[in-house]
């Protein structure tokens, strides 16, 4: 039992562990936040799945109360400013997406980037959180498999009209994940987290929702591998 070693070795209430977690906590609080406000955005630019979208907006509202908590259970203040930073280009690409109504690009980002990110992030982080943490990031993780689904089904319905698009979208907006895992991977690592397993989750996401919606495995290979050679 590895991973169960792995966690009784992490002291949860140490400076290094709590420095470490100050930011990473921050990440998922400001991304739940941004995802509740996306999905906001999108109610308005999808008006006929208005309420569906809006379900998911407060579900992430939700979450964000909940990674909050984590953060109040270990006496640890989230560094907010770390964490706008950290999803700025990502912001702005769906700030600037949505003005121009391109709701292709604003469900790549939201529905198959961020979900993919965060689900592999949280399905490697529960193994090794605390016990407060883990049932709150379990009962998590189901929920984003539901926003996911969202993104694919529509992307799905829509393919050949949106293909062309996901695919400057997807140019565009996936190298960026590769530097956001760069610049976390030290601060992962403390929490016991492996940047290689970060990345082959979100690849094995990511891979899975581009088939779904439509790709060919090569395409899935090729789109996939945009960027990579910065991770």
């Amino acid at each position: 039992m590895p991973q169960l070693e792995a966690t009784a070795a992490i002291d949860f209430h140490s400076e290094t562990y709590k420095d470490a977690y100050s930011r990473i906590n921050a990440i998922v609080i400001e991304g739940e936040q941004e995802a509740n406000e996306n999905y906001l955005k999108l109610a308005e630019l999808l008006p006929e799945s208005k309420d569906q979208l809006l379900s998911l907006a407060k579900m992430e509202s939700r979450h964000k109360k909940g990674f909050e908590a984590c953060g109040r259970n270990l006496s640890v203040t989230p560094d907010m400013e770390f964490a706008r930073q950290f999803f700025f280009q990502l912001h702005k690409n769906f700030q600037d997406a949505a003005a121009q109504n391109k709701v292709v690009t604003c469900l790549l980002i939201q529905s198959l980037i961020i979900e993919c990110f965060a689900i592999a992030a949280y399905n490697i982080y529960i193994p090794v959180a605390d016990d407060f943490a883990r049932k709150i990031t379990e009962g998590v993780v189901k929920d984003e498999y539901s926003h996911l689904n969202f993104g694919e089904e529509w992307l799905k319905a829509n393919f050949e009209a949106s293909r062309e698009e996901l695919e400057a979208a997807n140019r565009q907006n996936l190298p960026i994940v590769w530097q956001m895992l760069n610049q976390v991977e030290a601060d992962a690592r403390v929490l016991g987290m492996e940047k290689e397993a970060l990345v082959e989750d979100f690849m094995i996401q990511y891979g899975e929702a581009l088939s779904n919606i439509g790709f060919s495995n090569r395409d899935v290979m090729r789109l996939s591998a945009m960027g990579l050679a910065a991770a």
